[in-house]
């Protein structure tokens, strides 16, 4: 029943628009969350090639963020079977999912609508590690923001640190936390990551000096990459091309927004002890991203064994949970299937 009352609210929103409307949400579920990712080509070019060429696809988006070169690849594949391209935001689309906004010729948001910075973070196995490490377990690497190494730069400069021997004094002390091929991977992420945003704007964009003063406000001039960015900044502030929608439209927006947050159980944090409940041994599937139009759906589901494992040491009982996946990946959801728990 679910599948059929977001397929309705779709539905209403393509006649309103005039449009073809996919859905594509990750999850940011405490503990079962997922990102945007380069796995989900495959899935969106079979909904593309079943809707065929369109005049307006709008993309439903929800997301905290993940791999810019999906957000880019995404828009480029969308922009192939459509003359004009909209992102509807109904709530979070964070960093990448920002990137992918840009690349629309226009930004549908609700009241409640958030964009954000979209500098990137760096993992690699030249970052720092984790200062506790788990015996046996494989390094934990720290991330690497792009714009807090230039901030560091920036205040060694600030602070009257402007001579060749301090700026080199100043490097030398930052190579020593952070190796150099992981700055180095910092330094082609913030070219990247400044490259792609003139690209996606330059899809509906033609003056370069609009262009660049979004770009900077977007990578360096909000600070930090947790600063939300409502609709109002986006259009007056930022120079986004935003739409605010009517009372009614909006209404649809966010009540297609709740049916996924139901499906995907974005408000209940996993809790593997609340799950077992009184049992040892559990099997749970859950529903952790949609790719979606109203003639297929996709789901990236995970099958996971879940046991409560009990020991004695020293005369006390010890409890732990122990949990293994026992698959997950994209699946096409059958219409007569109905959601997991």
């Amino acid at each position: 029943m679910a599948r059929e009352e977001r397929f309705q609210l779709i539905s209403e929103i393509e006649r309103a628009r005039k449009s073809r409307v996919i859905s594509y949400l990750t999850g940011d579920r405490r503990g079962l969350e997922t990102k945007i990712g380069m796995d989900i080509f495959p899935f969106f070019y079979k909904i593309l090639s079943r809707i065929g060429k369109q005049n307006q696809i709008d993309l439903f988006l929800y997301s905290p963020g993940g791999q810019t070169m999906a957000a880019w690849g995404l828009v480029n594949l969308l922009r192939e079977y459509c003359t004009k391209l909209s992102v509807l935001v109904p709530f979070k689309a964070h960093s990448s999912a920002t990137l992918i906004s840009l690349g629309a010729d226009e930004i549908v948001m609700s009241g409640m609508g958030q964009l954000s910075p979209v500098d990137p973070s760096i993992t690699s196995p030249f970052n720092p590690t984790l200062p506790t490490q788990i015996p046996g377990a494989p390094p934990q690497f720290l991330p690497v923001s792009v714009e807090d190494v230039s901030a560091y730069l920036e205040l060694a400069s600030e602070a009257g640190l402007k001579s060749e021997g301090h700026i080199a004094e100043v490097f030398r002390t930052l190579s020593t936390d952070v190796r150099p091929l992981a700055l180095g991977s910092v330094h082609r992420a913030k070219q990247q990551i400044k490259m792609l945003s003139e690209k996606l704007l330059s899809f509906h964009m033609r003056e370069k000096a609009q262009i660049d003063l979004i770009v900077s406000k977007l990578i360096r001039e909000l600070y930090s990459h947790d600063y939300l960015i409502g609709r109002s900044e986006a259009q007056k502030q930022i120079g986004l091309k935003i739409t605010s929608p009517s009372a009614e439209f909006e209404g649809n927006l966010v009540s297609l927004f709740e049916q996924y947050a139901e499906a995907l159980l974005l408000n209940q944090p996993y809790n593997a002890d609340i799950l077992l409940g009184g049992d040892t041994t559990k099997t749970a599937t859950f529903d952790q991203a949609f790719i979606e139009s109203t003639d297929l759906t996709f789901v990236y589901r995970t099958k996971r064994e879940i046991k409560r494992l009990r020991s004695s040491q020293q005369g006390m009982t010890v409890e732990a949970i122990q949990e293994r996946n026992l698959g997950e990946g994209w699946v096409a959801e059958k219409p007569e299937k109905g959601r997991s728990v």
